[in-house]
């Protein structure tokens, strides 16, 4: 394209590429007094360069004969991400302490109409969804289906958001727990209206309970017992009560994404009378730092509990594919029903909406 048609196409702009199986992919970025560089932050693959302590490769140059700043990559025309663009006057350093500010700071791409859910403490962030990427056909709301409602409630004091389906009434119903509750609760009921709707998830009740704060959510969701024990004993209960929630572990998935991944498994080792399905994405099993891999051990040496699992991981999630990889198969070699899923992405919401829907499928198969 010419700097002049370039000027004024949405964003990302994405053509083919002379290498079979990639895409070009050109980002821009209207400079501005105040901040007359910017970096693209591209989901894991930015942050990858970054734990390596250079991201010069991610800086954006002056677009000639125009006031745009552009960068062109060359990416696997598989590849679904988020990303942000920093815009600045400076690099930022690339330490932990800085990476955390220039994370709060950056922005989604205005060129972009799609964005993705992001952390409350931080700005949206814009999906780059590349042609072979595998498709997400349950994301978005379709018209003519019946849509299901979502209340904010609460349970001991915490906010806890309730999906329930279309026509809800007397039970019991299938109940999932999707841990980090304020990430889905505005974005998962296209996802589980469809799925109702095309008979790939029977009617059910889909707890959100609420992470609270990060300093909560980094002790909770790190293998803490006091936390299983309030969904399994407070939690499930409630919704028996209030939401004709099923009590059978066989119909109950725990859900959930990084650390949400590592305490959903953690929870069906410490509930099993509770919780009889586990879906994790991108699950932190390199936990802890000191003891790695910690309960991937304690299911290898663990007696076969009746639990069956749904694992998802991204082929760029550098710190954690070969943990998933050897906690699936740790599962798999104890007799355990096992699903693997990769998918050529990182450690990113726009990836794991998508793969709600295909764990949920997955485990509730056997429901229908």
């Amino acid at each position: 394209m010419t700097p002049a048609t370039l000027t004024e196409s949405a964003t990302p702009v994405i053509e083919p590429a002379d290498t079979p199986g990639k895409c070009r992919v050109t980002f821009l970025w209207e400079a501005g007094p105040a901040a007359e560089r910017a970096v693209v932050l591209i989901n894991t693959v930015t942050d990858r360069d970054r734990h390596a302590g250079d991201i010069t490769g991610h800086v954006m140059t002056p677009l000639p004969g125009t006031d745009l700043l552009h960068l062109t990559y060359e990416l696997d025309a598989d590849l679904r991400a988020s990303y942000q663009i920093l815009p600045c006057d400076t690099l930022p350093g690339t330490d932990r302490e800085s990476w955390l500010k220039v994370m709060r700071a950056a922005l989604p791409d205005p060129r972009n109409p799609r964005t993705v859910p992001n952390s409350p403490d931080r700005h949206p962030a814009s999906l780059l969804e590349l042609p072979q990427a595998p498709p997400q056909p349950y994301r978005d709301p379709r018209p003519g289906v019946p849509r299901g409602r979502v209340t904010e409630e609460r349970v001991s004091g915490r906010r806890v958001w309730v999906y329930a389906p279309p026509g809800h009434g007397t039970g019991p119903y299938p109940v999932v727990v999707l841990l980090d509750g304020e990430v889905w609760a505005g974005r998962i009921g296209p996802t589980l209206d469809n799925l109702i709707a095309d008979g790939h998830l029977p009617p059910a009740v889909v707890l959100m309970p609420d992470s609270v704060d990060r300093p909560t959510r980094h002790r909770e969701l790190a293998c803490h017992e006091p936390f299983v024990r309030f969904l399994a004993g407070e939690l499930l209960p409630w919704a028996e009560r209030e939401w004709q929630a099923s009590a059978d572990p066989g119909l109950t998935v725990i859900a959930g994404q990084s650390f949400g991944g590592l305490t959903a498994s953690y929870a069906a080792l410490v509930a099993p009378e509770r919780f009889g399905n586990v879906l994790s994405q991108s699950g932190s099993y390199w936990w802890s730092d000191d003891d790695p891999e910690w309960l991937t051990r304690r299911y290898a040496r663990a007696p076969r509990l009746p639990v069956r699992f749904h694992v998802e991981v991204g082929v760029l999630e550098w710190m954690l594919l070969a943990q998933n990889r050897r906690f699936a198969e740790t599962l798999a070699g104890q007799g355990y029903e096992v699903s693997l899923t990769e998918y050529n992405g990182g450690h990113d919401p726009a990836c794991w909406l998508g793969g709600l829907a295909t764990g949920l499928t997955t485990l509730a198969a056997g429901w229908l």
